[in-house]
C-alpha cells in the first residue's frame, strides 16, 4: 500500500511540474523541444516493448501494451505537429510553369 501512495504521489508531482515547465516555454523553444520529447517517447517505446515481451503476469503485458500505444500515439502526433509547425515557418512555395 505504501508503493502504491508514494507512486500517486510521484505522478501527480510529475503533473504538476510538467504543466508548469510546459506553460512556460517560449514558443520560439518549442519546436526543438517537441523533437527531444519525440526521441525520449522512441525509447519509451523500445522499454515497453522490452516490459511487454519480459510481462511476467497478464496485468504487466497489459500495462506495457497500452505504454507502446500512448508512447506510438505522442511520437505520431508530435512529429505531424513539429511538421505543420515547420511548415508555417517555410512560407509558400513558389510554383514553376
Amino acid at each position: 500500500m505504501g508503493e502504491l501512495l508514494i507512486g500517486l504521489y510521484v505522478f501527480v508531482l510529475a503533473i504538476f511540474v510538467g504543466f508548469e515547465i510546459i506553460t512556460k516555454i517560449p514558443p520560439t523553444l518549442h519546436t526543438p523541444l517537441m523533437s527531444g520529447a519525440n526521441a525520449i517517447s522512441g525509447i519509451t517505446v523500445l522499454g515497453a516493448l522490452q516490459a511487454a515481451r519480459a510481462g511476467s503476469t497478464e496485468l504487466s503485458s497489459l500495462l506495457a501494451f497500452g505504454a507502446i500505444v500512448l508512447a506510438s500515439i505522442n511520437v505520431v502526433g508530435g512529429f505531424l505537429v513539429t511538421d505543420r509547425m515547420l511548415a508555417m515557418f517555410s512560407g509558400k512555395k513558389k510554383k514553376n510553369k
